[in-house]
């Protein structure tokens, strides 16, 4: 089907569930990957082993898409059947990735060497062709985290409209990320059982880590909460907290959560804002930037953030410039000895 053909059906196919439901549900169009032919079908038992072995969707998905390239490569080259691979063909696929940034060259490889170890593994291949794939050196490069000064997340929360049911809703969504540093996934997910009134504790599996995590419910996020549960939030049986304004009252999502959070500050008037990230993880970092100027402790800023260690909490000793100021050496005087005159 040509792009336009494909347009039409996708117009016709919400004009009716319009006519049949009465509502437009507000969703984005996945791309789908077809893996046809014999290997097609071993790369779909890779990835079913793969989510047997309780890899999350976001990894799945980029090995599909990772292997999908791969399978569009053997396909443009006749190579239908596994008993037709060769190491000509690794490594004319390997090649054919230069054009690709070094991040996504490592991702591709690191998919195929576990797709190749995975045949040998179950004997469907008779030798292992993963040795073929070089390991890559390659090291995210880490960037200064983004972060906003008390005042300024001070300005943002007074800017949001807390008399509109929406308001009420993004205030409650805002202070779990400036005050609690909850990623955007786990306040978007963020459930009823959740919640505990009695102890006045937030409980909940983090998405990202899979590691539980217990947190204070300040009474100022836990009085956002209830003013939206009870005078904003629509009527729904769902069991997310925080759902769509308007119809269809589906749970809310992280890049829906990111525009609230951008969108906010940009009206807050936060100078520089185009030079930042604008997202609720750009909240997480400044509470984490907060509490290093308070002086707190290391593990106590890992717990709170919900890291596994502390190794990714150290990231954020680079923004504590005050600290890093008490590190600096004086610069030794051009007179002393340990300068020497280059000739």
């Amino acid at each position: 089907l040509s792009t336009r053909e494909k347009e039409i059906i996708r117009c016709v196919n919400v004009l009716t569930e319009y006519q049949t439901t009465g509502v437009i549900k507000f969703r984005s169009i996945l791309k789908s990957y077809d893996f046809d032919g014999e290997i097609g079908e071993f790369i779909v038992n890779f990835l079913d082993y793969r989510k047997s072995r309780g890899l999350s969707e976001d990894t799945l998905n980029n090995n599909k898409i990772y292997l999908h390239r791969f399978l569009v490569y053997l396909n443009s080259n006749k190579i239908l059947y596994l008993s037709d691979l060769g190491n000509k063909h690794i490594l004319g696929f390997i090649s054919s990735l230069g054009f690709f940034s070094k991040s996504t060259i490592h991702c591709t490889l690191s998919s195929l060497r576990g797709f190749l170890r995975f045949l040998a593994d179950n004997q469907y291949l008779d030798c292992d062709l993963s040795y073929l794939v070089p390991k890559s050196s390659y090291k995210k490069e880490a960037h200064l985290p983004t972060t906003y000064t008390k005042d300024e997340v001070r300005i943002l929360l007074e800017s949001v409209d807390r008399s509109s049911p929406k308001g009420k809703r993004d205030i409650a969504m805002i202070l779990l990320a400036a005050r609690l540093g909850l990623r955007a996934s786990d306040i978007c997910g963020l459930r009823f059982e959740n919640i505990h009134w009695e102890t006045n504790t937030l409980c909940l599996i983090q998405k990202k880590t899979k590691e539980r995590i217990e947190l204070p419910l300040l009474t100022e996020i836990g009085n956002a909460i209830i003013d939206y549960l009870k005078y904003g939030r629509p009527e729904s049986e769902l069991p997310y907290i925080f759902i769509r304004a308007g119809r269809p009252y589906d749970k809310l999502e992280e890049p829906t959560l990111h525009s609230i959070v951008s969108f906010y500050l940009k009206r807050a008037g936060i100078n520089n804002i185009d030079k930042k990230k604008h997202g609720p993880h750009a909240l997480r970092h400044s509470l984490a930037g907060i509490l290093l100027e308070k002086k707190t402790p290391l593990p106590v800023i890992s717990e709170v953030l919900g890291h596994t260690n502390t190794e990714s909490t150290k990231t954020y000793l680079r923004i504590d410039l005050e600290s890093l100021r008490q590190c600096a050496l004086d610069v030794l005087p051009l007179t002393s000895p340990h300068y020497q005159e280059v000739k």
